[in-house]
C-alpha cells in the first residue's frame, strides 16, 4: 500500500516530533536550549553519556542521506543508546512489504525510538500511529524536515545571538523543499522577517499565505538581509522542466560574491547540503570561513539531534498548546 502524499499540517504529539508547523514556541525553545548544552560536550575529548542507556533507537532511511543519518546515528551513540540503522535495500520492503507491516514488525521488537526519512509526505505520521515508541521525522517528501530547521536556528543563534528581528532570505527551490517549509515556520515563530527568492517555476503559488515576502529578483530579495540560506535543487522531485539550464539558474539565482553584496555587510550564508557547487553557490563563497556557516551547521546538527533524542525518547519535552491549534 502506497503512502498517501500530503503536504498539510500534521498535529504533533508530545511523544513525537513530526514537524515544526504545530510545535509551540515553548517547545521549540526547549529543544534549542537543550541542544546548547551538548555543543561543548561534542567538542570535548570525552563525548559519551548514559542518558539513553538501555534504550533502542532504529533509523529508517528510505532516501539517501549523509549528514542527517550519520548525525542521528552519532547522537544516539553519544547518549548511550543501542542504535540500529536498517539497510532499506536489503529489507522486506523490496519484496513488497508495506510501511505499515514494517512498522508492526519493528514495534514487536519494542524499540524506544524510531527516526524515519521517507520520500512520501505524511509517512512519519502514519508510522507514529502504528508503533508504541517515539517517532522523529528526519524528512518526509516535500512536507517538513524539523531537525534541519532546528539546527539552522541554533547555528544562527550561536553566531548572531538571536533570531528575533533578523532578516532572513531563503533562496532556491522553494517549491520542492521541505527544508524551506520547516525553516519558514520556525523563523517566523522565533520573530524573524523571512524573504523567499526563487524563479516563478520554483515558487509555490500559495507562498504568501506562509507569512513571507516573495521575490523573483535576487537583488531585491537579498536587500538588507542578515542571513542568506541557499537551498539544493531537488532534481529527484522535479517532474517536468522547471529550469532552462543549470548555467542560467546559476547566473540569476546562484549565490556569488557579487550577489552577496546586496545583503548586509556582515551577512552570513547557510546551505543544508549537499551543495551543487557552481549551480546553487560559488565554491569560494561556500568555503569562506568568514561568511559561511555550512560546517557549523553540520557540527550543531549533532547537538540538536541529541536534544531531540533525549527529550522525545524520555518524554521530557515541555509541551503546551500551540497557537496554531486554535
Amino acid at each position: 500500500m502506497a503512502v498517501k502524499k500530503n503536504n498539510t499540517a500534521i498535529k504533533n504529539s508530545p511523544k513525537h516530533l513530526l514537524g515544526i508547523q504545530n510545535l509551540s514556541i515553548l517547545e521549540a525553545k526547549s529543544l534549542l536550549d537543550e541542544a546548547k548544552k551538548f555543543i561543548e560536550l561534542n567538542r570535548s575529548s570525552s563525548k559519551k553519556l548514559d542518558i539513553l542507556r538501555g534504550k533502542t533507537q532504529i533509523n529508517l532511511f528510505f532516501e539517501p542521506s549523509t549528514r542527517t543519518q550519520s548525525s542521528f546515528d552519532l547522537a544516539g551513540k553519544r547518549l548511550g543508546a543501542d542504535v540500529m540503522s536498517m539497510n532499506m535495500d536489503n529489507s522486506a520492503l523490496k519484496k513488497g512489504e508495506t510501511l505499515i507491516d514494517t512498522a508492526m514488525t519493528l514495534n514487536a521488537m519494542h524499540p524506544d525510538l524510531i527516526v524515519i526519512r521517507h520520500q512520501d509526505s505524511g509517512a512519519p505520521n502514519l508510522l507514529s500511529q502504528k508503533v508504541n515508541c517515539a517517532v522523529i521525522n528526519a524528512g518526509d517528501g516535500r512536507r517538513e524536515h524539523p531537525t534541519q530547521a532546528l539546527l539552522d536556528a541554533l547555528t544562527i543563534i550561536n553566531r548572531k545571538g538571536k533570531i528575533e528581528g533578523l532578516k532572513i532570505a531563503i533562496c532556491g527551490d522553494i517549491l520542492h523543499s521541505r527544508v524551506a517549509r520547516s525553516n519558514i515556520y520556525l523563523m517566523n515563530m522565533l520573530g524573524a522577517e523571512v524573504n523567499v527568492i526563487a524563479p516563478k517555476t520554483l515558487m509555490p503559488k500559495s507562498i504568501d499565505r506562509m507569512g513571507v515576502k516573495s521575490f523573483t529578483d535576487m537583488k531585491k530579495g537579498l536587500d538588507g538581509c542578515d542571513i542568506v540560506m541557499m537551498l539544493r535543487l531537488q532534481n529527484e522531485r522535479m517532474q517536468g522542466s522547471f529550469l532552462p539550464s543549470k548555467r542560467e539558474y546559476y547566473e540569476f539565482y546562484g549565490l556569488t560574491p557579487e550577489k552577496l553584496k546586496f545583503a548586509k555587510k556582515d551577512a552570513l550564508i547557510m546551505h543544508p547540503g549537499p551543495m551543487n557547487r557552481g549551480v546553487e553557490i560559488d565554491t569560494k563563497l561556500a568555503d569562506d570561513i568568514n561568511v559561511s556557516l555550512v560546517k557549523e551547521q553540520v557540527e550543531l546538527g549533532v547537538a540538536v539531534r541529541m536534544a531531540c533524542l533525549k527529550l522525545y525518547c524520555n518524554c521530557l519535552l515541555y509541551t503546551s498548546p500551540s497557537p496554531r491549534d486554535s
